[in-house]
């Protein structure tokens, strides 16, 4: 057999494993599906097709501590095309205008340097893009950074992970850093709260969204993977992560982000300041 056939069987050895655990998850055998989904970690440990995280949404597993990266960049290097039809005009997505009036209301600025984490196809750069003198942005995915790049909207841009740029990036700070739809692929927030401290200037702002579940479901966790294969936050998590790592929050809403299988999807929409 050539390496290249080789190949080939892995893949569609982990291509029928995935299939018929996700077909045994969406058939409610969620313990069948996690012995599936157990093999198909043992085919592709980088879980590109986020195997954890669906453990976790079903209770058959550990809450990691983030997605996997090859997971979310796979993820969106897929979508990336058809991204912002999807988001914006099938699902009703706002997040970045919402924080454009959020800041514009608490922290107007004007801002000589902003860094948009995850910034994707570029929405936020574009809806923020008169509030700041240089804006740079950063993605997982390298699909994502190609669409923001011909906009135009940015000063510089790079492809990587948002908590790894943060950690390695050898540039000045940033006077506002903002995130959209980023943290519902993290979960331990204390990693990502640290870098955009260290990666700011005094009195920086940040601003970011996040997703949260009722209270019910919650059950006090700071946070937990929800039924979408997303991280939610519980808003006293949001609050002591900031605070412990120097920031006092100017208004955190309640928002609506996007319809999903024909209900509201809840989330936190937060702007904070460095003290």
């Amino acid at each position: 057999m050539t390496r290249k056939s080789g190949k080939a069987a892995r893949e569609n050895a982990l291509a029928e494993a995935y299939n018929r655990a996700l077909a045994l998850e969406k058939a409610g055998d969620f313990d069948s599906a996690a012995s599936a989904y157990a093999e198909v970690l043992k085919l592709d440990p980088q879980d590109r097709g986020g195997a954890a995280v669906r453990l976790a949404s079903m209770g058959r597993g550990a809450t990691p501590p983030r997605a996997p990266e090859a997971y979310v960049a796979t993820l969106f290097d897929q979508h990336a095309d058809a991204f912002e039809d999807i988001l914006v005009e099938q699902l009703g997505y706002a997040v970045p205008l919402l924080l454009r009036q959020a800041l514009m209301d608490a922290a107007p600025g004007p801002f000589a340097r902003l860094l948009d984490l995850g910034c994707g196809t570029g929405l936020a750069g574009g809806a923020l893009r008169d509030m700041a003198s240089h804006i740079t942005g950063v993605d997982l995915s390298e699909g994502m950074v190609e669409i923001a790049f011909d906009k135009g909207a940015y000063d510089e841009l790079y492809v990587g992970e948002a908590v790894d740029f943060l950690e390695t990036a050898d540039l000045e700070p940033w006077d506002l850093i903002v995130a959209t739809d980023v943290l519902p692929y993290l979960g331990d927030l204390d990693a990502l709260f640290a870098g955009i401290a260290a990666k700011t200037s005094p009195a920086a702002v940040i601003g970011f969204s996040s997703e949260t579940l009722p209270d019910e479901i919650m059950s006090g966790r700071p946070f937990m993977v929800g039924a979408h294969q997303r991280f939610a936050h519980s808003g006293e998590y949001l609050q002591e992560r900031l605070a412990g790592s120097g920031f006092a929050i100017l208004r955190c809403d309640d928002i609506v982000v996007r319809m999903e299988q024909g209900g509201p999807i809840p989330w936190h929409l937060v702007i904070a300041k460095k003290q």
